[in-house]
């Protein structure tokens, strides 16, 4: 018999563009990883709220792979903060597809994000199917390092974290750092608790025929220094130290001016609608807005090239649970800087593909930046380092531990499971 599994991801669609909204590394986790499931013969639905009047009721993205759209709410209009409400109308939705199959239609409910976690908490209370969550973020981590003038994760979502964590069969961490706040933070029972750690597209994200190619096709300069960014911009990716770090830079080497670029590769996020207008002005109050670009998101095919073709990708997040970004920059032979928070520490290996910063002092980003720019040969070593470290990481297994996961909340006694009859 074939496994099925209903993944769970209510607050974006994996049908959406990353780098805009709330689209991001966990749009691309769940494709990839349900991908890499479905190629190993496990059927996989991934469960998202319809967002508009005309998508089909199912859109198969990959076979073995649906994405299944539940009505609740006005399509459009409604953001992320505003999903709570639509909980009990998420649920409806959800139960009326369920209605359609026996109780057990499907072997386990994989959520993704508090959200989500609180509809596969009552599917799975009503079903008796075994609930699996995945995190991504969470608020208690995520306030304790908040970038300048962002607002706090509300009270609510913690306790509806909380919530999910009890009433998980299994929770799936992205590292052991992550692992270990899910203890420490919200009293999780170590056992049930798994490091699967994400992975990167190796066939797509290469070091391709190198820089000069990829220059050439984007048509930019030979000999420019560049910067990227790819990723929402908000306040809570860091942006803004690069724009500062920038500033930073030329005040000590102005000559750099010439050849120096830094490209922000992303679109607005959530209710920060303005942060790309607000970073622009900086820019420009600044006096760097010459040497700073802001392009909108681009393909999964593209987006390769603008990596190799960076001397340099840049990391600054104030907190991360993986960092999907810098795994695959290192993956097309780029060296990452990025913050020592979270999964970074994972993703990258400092001094081997990249360097950690500690902290967020644009004087700090400043320096590291600077130093590696001047250094070409320690940029070619490094470069080496992160093909070979981003080699050991493949969404193969990261879906082969799921299944693992998977096999073992299935093989539980039903006592051992959180549900009603």
């Amino acid at each position: 018999m074939t496994a099925r599994i209903a993944t769970l991801m209510v607050h974006t669609s994996p049908l959406e563009q990353a780098g805009i909204g709330d689209a991001g590394g966990m749009n691309i986790y769940v494709v990839e990883s349900a991908m890499k499931m479905a190629a190993a013969g496990v059927e996989v639905d991934i469960f998202t709220r319809s967002s508009k009047s005309d998508l089909a009721e199912s859109v198969v993205i990959a076979p073995g792979v649906t994405v299944r759209h539940l009505e609740a709410g006005p399509y459009e209009g409604i953001s992320k903060e505003d999903l709570p409400s639509q909980l009990c109308a998420l649920s409806s939705s959800m139960m009326h597809f369920q209605s359609k199959f026996p109780a057990d239609y499907y072997d386990v409910i994989h959520s993704h994000y508090w959200l989500s976690g609180q509809l596969g908490w009552m599917v799975s209370e009503r079903t008796g199917i075994p609930l699996v969550h995945t995190m991504h973020t969470m608020a208690k981590v995520k306030n304790q390092a908040l970038a300048e003038g962002e607002s706090p994760e509300p009270a609510t979502r913690a306790i509806g974290e909380e919530q999910v964590v009890k009433a998980s069969s299994a929770l799936i961490a992205n590292t052991d750092a992550e692992a270990a706040s899910l203890v420490s933070l919200y009293d999780a029972c170590p056992d049930d608790v798994f490091v699967v750690t994400p992975g990167v597209d190796l066939g797509r994200f290469t070091p391709g025929q190198g820089r000069a190619a990829a220059r050439k096709r984007l048509n930019i300069a030979p000999d420019a220094l560049m910067l990227t960014f790819v990723g929402r911009i908000q306040p809570h990716k860091g942006p803004e130290v690069l724009v500062r770090a920038m500033a930073e830079m030329l005040s000590h080497t102005p000559h750099l001016r010439a050849k120096l670029a830094l490209v922000i590769i992303g679109g607005a996020s959530g209710n920060k609608s303005t942060e790309p207008e607000r970073l622009k002005n900086l820019a420009k109050f600044l006096g760097v807005d010459d040497v700073i670009h802001f392009k909108p998101p681009v393909s999964r095919d593209e987006l390769p090239d603008w990596y190799r073709a960076s001397d340099l990708v840049c990391v600054p997040s104030y907190s991360e649970s993986f960092g999907l970004v810098a795994l695959e920059a290192q993956a097309c032979g780029t060296p990452v800087v990025a913050t020592a928070v979270g999964g970074l520490r994972t993703a990258v290996a400092d001094g081997i593909s990249g360097s950690l910063v500690d902290g967020h002092d644009p004087k700090a980003w400043s320096a590291v930046m600077s130093r590696l720019l001047s250094e070409p040969q320690r940029r070619i070593l490094l470069s080496v380092g992160a093909v070979d470290h981003a080699s050991h990481f493949g969404w193969e297994a990261t879906a082969r531990r799921t299944l693992e996961v998977y096999d073992r909340v299935i093989s539980q006694p039903k006592s051992q499971t959180r549900w009603l009859a």
